[in-house]
Order: structure tokens, then sequence, then C-alpha cells
């Protein structure tokens, strides 16, 4: 009987100890499943961004490109066709300000490269701050942050959304085009520095440079680049989509004498600025790239990581070359090379499938207005200088006073209130004058009162565009629209952008890899909406000032 009561209670002990069991095992599998319920996101983002790149390029130079760069993006991932800046002036700084912010420079404050301050009336460049120092470069490079910027942006509101754990870098050939992108919460932004050929930063971000960025700097990757020659990639016959090598419409880069191929331009010990000129700081600009996803292990932890990278070298060209040169064409032959090899890097060190990459441009450009008038269609080079001057000696002439506009910049006038009301002088009186001088000038098409925009005569989409582009404290009070194919030059050669026309304004806006489905739509979509797309596809807030709405149509269910 003993023995029948022991055997139950040994009994007892056994089926308690296997309910123990069963419930330690029941909560693991309960604790895994809820560690395996995160929030579905790609390792890595990368956003590129293509200084100076007309959408048609896609297309122009498509047969030329090989299968693995542009062509991948293209046929592998979704493209939106119809994609537009929405604001005015269409320039670099606003431009990667806006694509980050999924905002407008009326409520992200970048309203140019540069702009007068009405409050002070001095000019202020896009990133400039007198209270940050430079890091491994010259003393006025590195005076550069974010703060000028009023809006976060999506990589900043990446950092938010995972407690500062994602990491965010910013590299490019210009400051604004690091800077502006990484945000104000980035773990580091890094820039060209011409006096060193090395790329830097500035206190902001930290007080030494990473050791990776050292190590990638001791490598002298400008003193090789700019000791060779940048001959074509193929035979220079081959060229159909561009003008002869040798016509009047180009200007030579700095410290060469002639504007065909090949270009030598051999470093000056002191300055490597010519480097910015040529694809081989496109290529140091991947090295770079490589060398930050490497060196901080982007795409490799248990968050989201993010990489911006803008490619200047494009935009430095089109600016000397024009659209229809053979530099500009064999600039974007070899930058597909250089994004096919950023595509299959990112294969390798973050797994295809496992990274969202998208590309768009800035802004794109105008044809050489003294091309277009030799196969005679309409264009104009109005200088802001010369019409500056021009201008104040007009309005002394009407007025007898001097100095009536402080500036004339971005395609818009300043008006010097000081002066105005020192003379104690109607103010609207001084607009109107400055519209009728405007109104007699060859190429210009309408005078937009930013601060009475109702009373405009403008098609609505373009008074749109210069409300977005508005901004009280830091726009000109009147905005300039000329005519198709006229632009404000620095001269006959070359070209530049910054106008609402859609050779300035449409854009190329590719996706692939993570999150991102075949396709393609012609449906119009806004800059806006790349930082609206963005926040959506990673499940986290749009940044602060955005405006845009997500372009649904690309993501995969």
């Amino acid at each position: 009987m003993a023995f029948i009561c022991n055997f139950a209670a040994i009994n007892t002990i056994s089926m308690r100890k296997s309910l123990i069991v069963a419930a330690f095992l029941l909560f693991v599998l309960k604790l895994d499943a809820r560690q395996d319920q995160h929030v579905s996101r790609p390792k890595l983002v990368v956003g590129i961004v293509v200084d100076q790149m007309r959408w048609d390029y896609l297309y122009r130079y498509y047969d030329r490109y090989s299968e693995d760069g542009f062509k991948r993006m293209m046929n592998e991932g979704y493209s939106c066709q119809n994609a537009f800046i929405n604001y005015l002036p269409s320039f670099t700084a606003p431009g990667h300000s806006c694509i980050y912010t999924g905002s407008v420079p009326s409520i992200h404050g970048i309203v140019a490269n540069d702009w007068m301050d009405n409050k002070t009336g001095k000019g202020i460049y896009c990133t400039e701050d007198k209270t940050v120092t430079a890091v491994a470069g010259s003393y006025k490079a590195g005076q550069m942050s974010p703060r000028n910027m009023l809006t976060s942006t999506i990589t900043d509101e990446l950092r938010l959304a995972t407690n500062m754990r994602s990491k965010v870098y910013g590299i490019s050939i210009k400051d604004r085009g690091a800077i502006l992108p990484a945000g104000h919460l980035a773990n580091g932004a890094f820039w060209f520095d011409d006096s060193t050929g090395n790329f830097m930063s500035s206190s902001y971000y930290g007080n030494n440079l990473p050791d990776w960025m050292t190590k990638f700097n001791n490598k002298r990757w400008a003193d090789s680049f700019l000791n060779s020659t940048w001959v074509t990639l193929y035979d220079k016959s081959s060229y159909v989509q561009s003008l002869p090598d040798n016509n009047t419409f180009e200007g030579p880069i700095k410290g060469e004498n002639k504007v065909t191929f090949p270009h030598s331009v051999a470093a000056a010990q002191t300055n490597y600025n010519r480097l910015r000129y040529l694809p081989a700081a496109n290529t140091m600009l991947v090295k770079a790239a490589k060398a930050c996803i490497h060196g901080t292990q982007l795409g490799q932890g248990s968050e989201t990581d993010f990489l911006c990278i803008s490619f200047s070298s494009t935009d430095y060209v089109g600016h000397t070359f024009t659209p229809n040169s053979v530099e500009a064409e064999d600039m974007f032959l070899r930058l597909d090379e250089e994004i096919a090899s950023l595509l299959k890097y990112l294969d390798r060190h973050v797994g295809a499938g496992n990274y969202t990459i998208f590309l768009t441009a800035d802004h794109g450009a105008a044809h050489n207005a003294e091309y277009m008038q030799s196969i005679k269609l309409p264009a104009g080079n109005r200088a802001e200088g010369d019409a500056f001057t021009s201008l104040n000696k007009w309005l002394k002439e009407k007025t007898g006073k001097d100095s009536l506009v402080r500036d004339l910049s971005n395609y818009q006038v300043y008006l010097n209130d000081r002066s105005i009301d020192k003379y104690k002088m109607d103010r609207e009186a001084v607009k109107h004058l400055t519209t009728e001088w405007f109104e007699q000038q060859d190429g210009v098409a309408y005078i937009i009162d930013l601060e009475h925009m109702s009373n405009s005569t403008a098609p609505a989409n373009i008074c749109k565009m210069a409300m977005n582009g508005y901004n009280r404290l830091r726009s000109g009070c009147l905005q300039v629209i000329l005519q198709p194919g006229w632009y404000s030059g620095y001269g006959p050669t070359g070209t530049t952008h910054g106008t609402w026309n859609p050779y300035d304004t449409h854009i190329p806006l590719l996706w692939y890899g993570w999150g991102i489905r075949q396709g393609e739509n012609f449906k119009k979509v806004n800059m806006t909406d790349i930082a609206a797309t963005l926040a959506a596809m990673l499940h986290i807030q749009m940044p602060n000032g955005c405006i845009g709405k997500p372009i649904k149509e690309l993501m995969k269910k």
C-alpha cells in the first residue's frame, strides 16, 4: 500500500515537472514569436541624386548603357516616368532638400544655393554655419552644417523611429549634396576639399574623421586621378547623340585652353578643384561610398541604415560643355558603369533583395541658348548681373534715388527696403516700376509679385511653383519668369537651370530592390512624393514639413 502511495506521489511530481517544462517551452516559443514579429524593413536604403540629370538622359543614351547600371534599375525596378519639381527656382540645394524632406522651399527654407537674408541684408550660403569648424579640411570649406534647413528629413525620421540605432551618412563632392540629404541627426556627412584632395567634414558631426575615412583619404585617389587624362570611353565617332567635339557652344575646364578631348587637367599641388569636372570624381565618390558601407557596417545591424550619395560632376560638365556635348555623353556612360559597380557591391555586402535604392536628380538643364538660336529655335540668355546694374540705373532715372534694388538673383528681385524707408518712398510703387522695367526686356514672360500672387496673370501651375518656392524671410519679392528657352547664364557657352520649364524640372525617378515591384507609371508625381513614399515603405513618420503623397503603385503588396 505504501508502495502504491509512493508511486502516486512520484507520478504527481513527474507530471508537475512536465507541466513546468511545457510551460517554459511555451514561454520561449511565444518569446521567439514576438521577436519574429518585427516591422518589415530593408537592411539599407541608398538614395542617389545625380546633379543636373535631365529625365531624357535615361533614353538619350539608353542603347549605350550596360545591362547592369541604369538599365538594371529601369528594367528590373520601377520607373516613375513623369516625376517633376514643383517649386522655383530649380537649383541644387533646394532639390536635395526637397527630395529628403518631402517639402518645398517655402517650408524647409532652402530657397536656393545662396540667398539674401531679408532681416539682415546679408548673403547666406545654404549650408554655411559659422559656429562649427573644419574637420580634416580647409577652414572656410568646413564651416558647414544642415542648420539652415528648417524641417526634418526622412533620414532624421529614420533615426528618430529607431531611437538613433539606425546609421545615416551622406557623401558627395559638393558640401550641400552631402549635408542636406543626411539631415540634422546624421552620423556623418563628407564632402570634397579642393585644397587637400580629400573628403572632409565639420565639427557638427564630431571632432575627428572616422578611421575608415582617414584610411580612405590616405590612399590619395585624387592624385592618381588628376595625373591621368580623360579620353572617351569609346571611339569618338560613335558619339552620335552629341554635337561635334569642337564647337563654339562649349567652354573649357579651368586650366585648359581647348574644349576638345583628350582633357588633361593635371593637379596644381595646392588645388584639386579641376577634379570636379572629371568622371574620375564619380569613381572616387563610389569608392568612398563603398568604404563607408564597409567601414560602418551599413546594412549589417538590426535596424535599417541609410546612405545618401550625390554625384556632382555631371553638373560641372553640363554647365561647362552643355547637354549636347561629347563630354556630357561620355560622363553619363561612365556614370552608368559606376552605378553598376555600386549595385554589384551592394549585392555582395548587403545582399540582393536586402536593400532599397532610389535614383533621381535635383534638376535638369536647358540646351545652350546660342545653339538653340543656330537651329532656329527661340532662346536667349539674360545675365542677372547686367540686369541688376541696368535696373538700378533705370530706377534712379525715374525716381532720382540710388540702389533701390539690393539684389537680383535666383530669378528674383530683392528690394532695398532700407533705402526705400530712408527715402520715405512707397514700396508698392517701387515694385510697380521694377515690374514695368522687366516687362520691357527681351525674354521676360511674366513678373509675379510674390507678396500678392493672386494678382498674377501667369498660368496657375507656374504661380503655384513660385508660391511653393517663396519664403518671406529668404526670398525676393518679385519672381521673374522667362520665356521658354531663356535662362540667366554667365556667358555664351555652357548652360544652366533654375526655371519652371520641363527641361529643368522633369527628373528621372527610379526605384529598385527590397519592397519595389517591377513596372512603371506615367501619372504625374512630384519630387515631394519621394520622402513620403520612403516613410510609407519603412513604416515611419513622414518628415515634419512633408507635403508629398506615397507613390503606392511602386510598392509590393
